[in-house]
């Protein structure tokens, strides 16, 4: 018997989300891009706030996402990591760039004015891990070194 070649998952291009109203464009949906993905919002939240379901958003600060819930009056859940509920109960877990396997292509950086962003250590070594580390990818130690030798 031949072998079935199985698809393999290889991203997202988008996560769509229910919401209660929504202002631009469309009365029933609205996208907010990511680069090469986007965030999809589509009227119509009909069940209750979410608990432990969610979607973890990439951010290249994560301290700038904390003033700004702050500033919203809005506060984080308990817990670990920056998760907060949207205006129809949502959870969303704020996650930082550098700190995630998740890479973007340099390209895609570069497009989005991003190129700077670096990776940790322990994001590298999980990346190397599995083959995934990109030679090019900043990381914070040669992001420092540029910035002493430009300044």
């Amino acid at each position: 018997m031949a072998q079935v070649k199985k698809a393999r998952a290889i991203g997202f291009n988008h996560v769509a989300l229910e919401v209660g109203e929504l202002r631009g464009r469309s009365k029933t949906s609205a996208f907010i891009d990511l680069g090469d993905q986007f965030l999809a919002l589509q009227k119509g939240r009909t069940q209750a706030a979410d608990d432990g379901r969610h979607f973890g958003l990439v951010v290249d600060d994560k301290d700038a996402v904390r003033r700004a819930l702050a500033k919203a009056g809005v506060d984080p859940l308990p817990g670990q990591f920056l998760d907060f509920l949207d205006p129809w109960g949502n959870r969303v877990e704020i996650v930082s760039y550098k700190n995630v396997q998740f890479t973007k292509a340099p390209s895609v950086l570069r497009g989005m004015g991003l190129s700077h962003l670096p990776k940790n250590g322990k994001a590298m070594k999980e990346l190397s891990g599995k083959g995934m580390a990109q030679a090019d990818l900043p990381t914070q130690t040669s992001i420092a070194e540029l910035q002493r030798n430009f300044h």
